[in-house]
């Protein structure tokens, strides 16, 4: 298994359908349970334990995942009120080093709780026109707001699987 992808790298095969778009945003709504539960009863050292060499530490990987989908989820408001709008990346290696990172998880668990809440409200009220509305990320280019969601049912899972994973090879 690869450590660092381990339910592989993102991709979108075929036609993105209504049907796709449900599940999905089912994956979104539900990636608060289940990040709860890949950090049930873990102990600070294993909390403080890197998913693989060289990687973050599981600790990061939580506070990592409400920072990367609170930026979703502006981008998500951004390109449903405006034109088109060019989106501001951020340094994500560089977030999971600041101060907050080292917090309890529960911190963070509330706020991935509060904010797919109110995400998953707003997707699953998108119409088709609203599904097709772009913005534009100065690294990849012009993003849908169907793919965006695409891309974050996938990174919910991934980094919950890096967790998983290594709780199952480390026999936690």
């Amino acid at each position: 298994m690869d450590l660092r992808y381990p339910v592989g790298h993102f991709k979108i095969e075929g036609e993105i359908t209504t049907e796709l778009i449900s599940n999905w945003i089912a994956e979104i709504e539900n990636a608060p349970r289940l990040l709860r539960e890949a950090v049930r009863d873990l102990q600070d050292y294993q909390l403080n334990t890197p998913y693989r060499p060289g990687g973050w530490t599981v600790r990061q990987v939580v506070h990592h995942l409400p920072d990367s989908h609170l930026n979703s989820y502006i981008r998500l408001k951004l390109a449903l009120t405006e034109e088109k709008p060019v989106i501001k990346p951020y340094k994500e290696d560089k977030w999971a080093e600041l101060p907050d990172s080292k917090l309890p998880v529960e911190v963070s668990l509330q706020l991935m709780e509060a904010i797919h809440s109110r995400w998953v409200s707003i997707l699953n009220t998108l119409s088709p026109s609203e599904l097709e509305k772009t913005f534009y990320h100065p690294e990849s280019g012009e993003n849908s707001i169907a793919s965006m969601i695409a891309l974050y049912a996938w990174h919910s899972r991934h980094h919950i699987a890096h967790i998983t994973s290594l709780r199952n090879r480390l026999g936690w």
